[in-house]
């Protein structure tokens, strides 16, 4: 549990440094995607929270083989608070009392669950499951073909649904691969499904973020990681709470959810944290 939320925390972070870095970049000269990029790599803060990135997927795996799925799911979408706050904190974004409470009904939402979650669940799952999940990847780059030619309104939740189901795949594909031996990661369908979930659902969350409303992608995002990859872990993977502590945990995730939920403005970091980096240069 740890492990996630240091994840959590990695993520959260990253998406302000990096928001900072990539509108510092624009404001030197707009030009088009790839050479806002290529600048953006050229300032440390664009680095550092790639670097964050990486540490993040690296302490979410270590999670993931650790405790069930719900559990990390919930502290993931927990990286919605921790934006928040380090917004607050460096950039000096006003929180409004509702979002402080809605951090703090995250944190509680999270606490209750480290306090029911049991051990990560045992079972090796049915062996369709994972030419499922590679299934699902292939899904999840139709809706985002479809979901691209909606109108503006419904198409950053319908995008921000299909990024949150491919990193809902990552999620459980992780759990699938217990043999990392190179002939056996080959022959698995989960290792195939676990990169093109990952890319399909970074593919989705950017175009959603660029082409609509950062609120809805978000929360579109939230609930795509978290419900679909909870349930497939329960049902399938043996997740499980401590005895007559499910009651908690079944609390604690919605509370998780509804806090992020509530703080999916900063999903990506907000227009303040723009007018701060201006500042600062």
């Amino acid at each position: 549990m740890v492990c996630a939320l240091g994840a959590a925390v990695c993520y959260g972070t990253a998406t302000v440094l990096q928001a900072i870095a990539a509108r510092a970049a624009a404001d030197t000269d707009p030009g088009g995607d790839v050479m806002l990029l290529l600048r953006a790599l050229r300032q440390w803060r664009y680095l550092a929270g790639l670097a964050l990135d990486g540490l993040g997927f690296a302490l979410q795996i270590v999670a993931l083989r650790a405790v069930p799925i719900y559990a990390v799911g919930a502290a993931l979408a927990a990286s919605l608070a921790v934006t928040a706050v380090v917004a607050a904190l460096l950039l000096g974004v006003r929180l409004k009392r509702a979002e402080w409470t809605a951090v703090a009904v995250v944190c509680a939402g999270l606490a209750m669950l480290g306090l029911a979650s049991g051990a990560e669940g045992d079972l090796a799952g049915p062996g369709w499951l994972g030419w499922a999940m590679l299934g699902t990847g292939a899904a999840v780059l139709l809706l985002g073909a479809a979901g691209g030619r909606l109108p503006e309104r419904a198409r950053a939740g319908v995008l921000g649904l299909g990024a949150g189901l491919g990193f809902g795949v990552v999620e459980v594909s992780v759990r699938l691969i217990d043999d990392v031996s190179l002939p056996s990661l080959f022959t698995n369908p989960a290792s195939y499904a676990l990169v093109l979930g990952g890319g399909a659902a970074f593919l989705l969350l950017t175009s959603a973020l660029q082409r609509g409303s950062v609120t809805a992608a978000t929360a579109g995002l939230v609930l795509g990681e978290t419900v679909g990859p909870a349930l497939a872990g329960v049902v399938w993977l043996g997740d499980r709470t401590r005895p007559g502590w499910g009651w908690l945990a079944v609390l604690g995730f919605a509370v998780a959810v509804v806090g992020a939920l509530a703080l999916s403005r900063f999903g990506e970091a907000p227009e303040e944290a723009g007018a701060g980096a201006r500042a600062a240069g």
